[in-house]
């Protein structure tokens, strides 16, 4: 079966967060389902100047201002269609957004191009290649599913996958013949969406299926507190609704062949080396008595990073260190310098992101903390299990579904493999952290956990049997 991924990122190619991570490494699990994945990206220059020996396979005279080339390609092992659109993608900054974090005005049209090409892909715009489902990933490729549907039949089949309900594409409704929509399809049951034209929610109204990115998260989008607006949508849909969990790309991220890591490892007994290199080179003190907190996030509300900073002296009270890479909101990182310049060595923050010290964090810190508000599925506990390093989590979303609580029933059946805790606030944090500190000296106990970690199934491999099923039940035919 051929199937079309859409989406806005995709790893290695372009990243600003874990989108491009599943973009990137499901392709590779789903070929052994019998699915030819093909990848549509945004020809933005960073993605251009990475590809050699691409192809044109298709040519439009004018897409939303200007003409644009599909380019055929393949590289880190995916197989590739650009859209190669200098009008749209052909300027400095970040996908979204230009250098100084201003959202590109015109990004509705720039993502509207997405979807239209995904649309004419699926309807025959390349014939040595037709897919037989179309799956948009995100409001980035959330009009897709409306081109297909308002365009009638035939077409693929549709999937849409929600990787965060948070984000979902606005625009104004006097851009609806702009983005190439019929006057009919401004209606509840269609674009429409408080008054203008809501992408993701066009995806979510009018794909065949959709997905989010783990079994908690799609019920936590049908509650009024967590659907963002969309949750009565997604309720009149819930027997079209899965949750799928996200895994990791195995190879990319194995502790007995990455790469980055001071020295690769199988099992929690070599990782001391690593947690060694990542105080030397991020600047904690060299003390192996205290253990090392790491966090690999977006410095920001929804991640808790506020929460952080509010425990930080019960952090420092049981003598952990932290270690800390991320960017975000200007306030919380200008306080992550704060508590850094405030405890040398015994805080540690990179600003940025930095893909091999993101490794080398995953190797070298004890536990993980993420204490995120809400979490789709998160994937940065999933590396800190497949490196042994205990996850703390929130008890949200994906969180909740992938980390096994080191609770006392937990420890005595001997499946612990990380902490949980409730609800998302500082108390909460600052207990976990108690409870941390407490496993930490129980020597056994945490090494029977960083055991149960490693050995936990955190790959692509269930995630895409269920994926290609999906795909097997939205290609009945159409009339």
């Amino acid at each position: 079966m051929q199937v079309l991924s859409v989406a806005s990122e995709c790893f290695p190619l372009v990243k600003t967060g874990g989108l491009a991570d599943v973009v990137g490494a499901l392709p590779g699990a789903l070929a052994a389902e019998g699915i030819a994945v093909r990848t549509l990206i945004p020809g933005y220059p960073t993605v251009l100047r990475a590809l050699s020996g691409a192809e044109p396979a298709h040519r439009f005279e004018d897409l939303f201002g200007g003409p644009a080339t599909l380019l055929a390609a393949q590289a880190a092992g995916l197989d590739l269609l650009i859209l190669d659109a200098p009008h749209l993608y052909d300027r400095p900054g970040g996908p979204y957004s230009d250098a100084g974090g201003r959202d590109w005005p015109d990004n509705p049209q720039r993502f509207a191009a997405l979807s239209w090409a995904a649309a004419e892909i699926g309807r025959g715009a390349m014939p040595g290649w037709v897919p037989a489902v179309v799956h948009s990933h995100d409001w980035q490729a959330g009009l897709a599913p409306a081109y297909l549907h308002f365009a009638g039949t035939p077409r693929p089949g549709t999937v849409i996958t929600v990787h965060n309900l948070a984000f979902q594409g606005w625009a104004p409704a006097h851009l609806l013949p702009e983005l190439r929509l019929p006057a009919d399809s401004f209606t509840i049951d269609g674009v429409e969406f408080y008054g203008g034209i809501g992408t993701l929610k066009a995806g979510l109204r009018l794909a065949d299926r959709i997905t989010t990115v783990s079994p908690t998260y799609a019920r936590e989008i049908q509650r009024p507190e967590d659907g963002q607006g969309l949750d009565g949508l997604l309720r009149s849909r819930a027997a079209d609704l899965s949750g799928i969990l996200n895994g990791i790309d195995e190879s990319a991220w194995n502790p007995a062949a990455d790469p980055h890591i001071a020295a690769p490892y199988a099992a929690p007994e070599g990782r001391e080396p690593n947690r060694a290199a990542l105080r030397a080179g991020i600047g904690l003190d060299d003390d192996p008595a205290a253990p090392v907190i790491g966090v690999v996030s977006r410095l920001t509300g929804q991640k808790g990073m506020d929460l952080l900073l509010a425990a930080l002296p019960a952090l420092l009270g049981h003598g952990m260190q932290l270690a800390v890479l991320g960017a975000g909101e200007p306030g919380l990182e200008a306080a992550f310098r704060e508590a850094a310049s405030s405890h040398p060595g015994r805080v540690a923050v990179r600003l940025g992101y930095d893909e091999s010290l993101a490794h080398r964090i995953q190797a070298g810190c004890d536990a993980l903390l993420v204490p995120s508000r809400f979490e789709p599925c998160g994937l940065t506990q999933l590396c800190a299990l497949r490196y042994g390093a205990l996850p703390v989590v929130a008890r949200v979303g994906g969180l909740a579904d992938t980390v096994i609580d080191a609770n006392e029933a937990a420890l005595a059946a001997g499946v612990a493999t990380g902490l949980q805790f409730a609800p998302t606030t500082a108390p909460a944090l600052e207990s976990a952290l108690a409870r941390l500190a407490a496993l930490w000296r129980d020597r056994d106990a945490w090494r029977a956990t960083q055991h149960n970690a490693m050995r936990a199934a955190v790959g692509w491999a269930a995630s895409a049997r269920r994926y290609a099923r999906l795909y097997r039940e939205v290609t009945s035919p159409r009339e």
